[in-house]
C-alpha cells in the first residue's frame, strides 16, 4: 500500500461518487427520464474517469472530472428538476466531485511527478 497517495485516495472518492450517482434513481426513487438518465450518465463518467485515474494518472482525468463534477452540480437547473430530492443528490454530489478534482489538480501543480529513466 505504499504506492497510495492523497491522488489516489481522492479517486477512490470519486469511484464511489460516481457508483452512488449511477444508482440514486434506485436508491432514491427518482422520476424515470431525463432525471434518472442523467443520474446514470453522470455517475457513470465519474466512476470510469475515476478508474482510469486510479490505473494510469493523468491530468486530463482530472479537469474532466472537474466539468463532469460542474455539469452534476448544475444540471438541476439546466435540465429543470430543481426542488426535488434528485437535486440535492446531484448537487451534492457534483460539489463533492468537482471539489475533490480541484484537490488533485492543485496537488499537481504543488508536486508535479518526476520524469525517471528507471534508474
Amino acid at each position: 500500500m505504499e504506492n497510495w497517495s492523497n491522488a489516489k485516495l481522492c479517486d477512490v472518492a470519486n469511484l464511489v461518487l460516481g457508483a452512488i450517482l449511477f444508482f440514486s434513481p434506485w436508491m432514491f426513487g427518482f422520476d424515470a427520464g431525463t432525471v434518472s438518465n442523467n443520474a446514470y450518465v453522470t455517475g457513470l463518467v465519474i466512476a470510469i474517469l475515476a478508474i482510469a485515474a486510479l490505473a494510469a494518472f493523468a491530468v486530463w482525468e482530472e479537469w474532466l472530472n472537474l466539468i463532469v463534477g460542474l455539469w452534476a452540480l448544475v444540471s438541476p437547473w439546466v435540465l429543470g428538476f430543481q426542488g426535488t430530492t434528485a437535486m440535492t443528490v446531484h448537487v451534492l454530489i457534483g460539489a463533492a466531485v468537482a471539489v475533490l478534482a480541484a484537490i488533485e489538480i492543485w496537488i499537481m501543480t504543488q508536486h508535479p511527478p518526476r520524469l525517471t529513466t528507471g534508474r
